[in-house]
């Protein structure tokens, strides 16, 4: 294997990435569309990038369902907020990514208020040196517009920053942005075509986290 290049950034996804909430947003989501006989399952994951509502009008089938669908989910899903938490090494690696002095952000498809709530929460607002959030931009991913305000923000470069994120539409926005992804399956089953786009394709965060290592230069 090639030996990774430098990294001056890191841009993560939130959700299945540094927080271990899939179960929870999984478990929310199949909440919100039982009455109107949706059944999601895990594959929904591959792209969730944005507001709930381009995902659920499939799983309730009619739009006057959506306002109520969306209550519940929401509903369920500050109930058991409790339940998240970062996964394991995540701080950790911001951690050694500052000592390095390489820039943490986080790119991701949950609102402003949610994801700055939990990054608080869970310790991670400090070491983001910048947030873009699902209702930032007109734009979802796997448009790049998000992943590029970053990088203008941060003065880097595509190829000087590496994406980390669980979901196809990171992949397919890394690539259009000009940036290498690493993508965690989980337990999906990840596409050919998405999967020959990654940069690197891994099991869990962990093995994720351990490519960022090998790629954040030591100074």
């Amino acid at each position: 294997m090639t030996p990774p290049a430098p990294r001056k950034a890191v841009v993560f996804d939130l959700d299945g990435t540094l927080l271990d909430s899939l179960g929870l947003v999984l478990a929310a989501i199949t909440h919100a569309v039982a009455p109107f006989g949706g059944k999601p399952t895990r594959e929904i994951f591959a792209n969730l990038g944005g507001p709930p509502e381009r995902f659920m009008l499939d799983l309730v089938g009619d739009a006057r369902h959506l306002p109520e669908a969306l209550r519940r989910m929401g509903d369920f899903h500050s109930e058991h907020e409790g339940l998240i938490a970062p996964y394991a090494g995540a701080l950790d690696l911001l951690a050694t990514l500052r000592e390095r002095g390489v820039a943490a952000a986080v790119w991701t498809g949950r609102d402003r208020k949610s994801a700055e709530h939990l990054l608080r929460s869970r310790g991670l607002a400090d070491a983001m040196h910048a947030v873009v959030c699902g209702d930032d931009f007109t734009s979802h991913k796997p448009d790049p517009e998000g992943l590029r305000h970053i990088l203008e923000g941060l003065s880097v470069r595509p190829e000087e920053a590496l994406l980390v994120g669980d979901a196809d539409v990171d992949v397919l926005g890394g690539r259009a942005g000009g940036v290498d992804t690493v993508l965690i399956r989980h337990e999906r089953r990840v596409a050919a075509e998405v999967g020959e786009l990654a940069w690197r394709t891994v099991a869990t965060p962990a093995e994720a986290y351990a490519l960022v290592r090998g790629a954040a230069p030591i100074r």
